[in-house]
């Protein structure tokens, strides 16, 4: 049997843990379907594009899922600022976020700098 190799990266590990405290916050907020649902819909995409990207044969498209993965994180982080801005999360639970998020881009980033590196060779 094939073996999901995208399951050991640390980066998919990290943005499956922040896509599951998402909808764990995303379970609390009454009202606000839309953004829920956004919320919802950005966090699993996140590790969802970083295996989709593993998936790929050329450097090229994994580096293009990388950069839609990262997307996705600016997006999940947006909806979490408007919802401490109404008063939904806390300040610290959007410090937390906010933090697992900077990681988790960082993180992103430099798999994307090693990839370029490799394709140049």
């Amino acid at each position: 049997m094939e073996n999901f190799s995208f399951k050991n990266l640390r980066v998919w590990q990290k943005a499956m843990h922040f896509a599951e405290r998402c909808l764990d916050i995303a379970e609390g907020v009454h009202g606000h379907y839309r953004l829920v649902e956004q919320l919802e819909a950005a966090a699993s995409s996140i590790p969802q594009n970083i295996a989709e990207g593993e998936g790929r044969i050329s450097n090229k498209e994994k580096i293009n899922y990388l950069y839609f993965a990262r997307g996705s994180l600016f997006e999940a982080i947006t909806v979490l600022n408007l919802f401490y801005y109404k008063k939904i999360i806390s300040s610290s639970t959007l410090d937390e976020m906010e933090e697992l998020g900077i990681e988790i881009s960082k993180m992103i980033n430099s798999l994307i700098a090693q990839k370029r590196k490799f394709n140049s060779q």
